[in-house]
């Protein structure tokens, strides 16, 4: 017979002790609840008590759209299409919208409410050289990667003829409130 040391006797004795007064569901779902606590906090939950302003919805303006400040804007990476021949909503003349868009919610100062805006590639011609004040790249409230429809960072030329980046619209999708 082997001879056990102190700290295999004192763990035998605790876990025979806490067998004796549980069950292994009890023990498995308090494990699993402390498991959801710690990872509660980094869940992407909206926020919807959130009622301070951004950086950007602070400085956001609603008179001219060939501005990265524009409202509108608040999600947007590249050229903006009013820029290049386009609109606010419309591709340029030789260019192609992409068939998919990313979204992002921004707030209209003027009437201080939501709406969906979902911003489109064009595709199918080098990128627009517009003066670099067209060249925005606003990640107000921007998600990580694992939300493709959310990311700004990503090339939405799929589906098109050429996956040639030109420039981006910002269509106004609806209310968001």
């Amino acid at each position: 017979m082997t001879s056990r040391s102190v700290f295999d006797q004192f763990s035998e004795r605790v876990t025979r002790g806490l067998a004796r007064f549980s069950s292994r569901r009890s023990v498995l779902g308090a494990m699993g609840t402390a498991a959801v606590a710690q990872a509660f906090p980094l869940l992407p939950v909206a926020r919807a008590a959130e009622t301070s302003l951004t950086e950007f919805e602070l400085k956001a303006q609603t008179k001219d759209p060939l501005r990265c400040d524009y409202w509108r804007h608040c999600a947007i990476d590249g050229v903006l299409c009013g820029c290049c021949g386009g609109g606010i909503h419309s591709c340029p003349p030789g260019s192609q919208p992409s068939p998919v868009s990313w979204i992002g919610t921004c707030r209209n100062p003027d009437d201080g409410k939501s709406y969906v805006i979902a911003y489109r590639d064009c595709c199918g011609r080098t990128t627009c050289q517009a003066p670099e004040s067209c060249d925005c790249n606003t990640a107000d409230r921007e998600l990580p990667i694992y939300r493709p429809q959310n990311s700004n960072d990503i090339i939405w030329c799929f589906g098109t003829a050429s996956q040639r980046y030109h420039c981006s619209t910002a269509a106004l999708i609806g209310s968001a409130d």
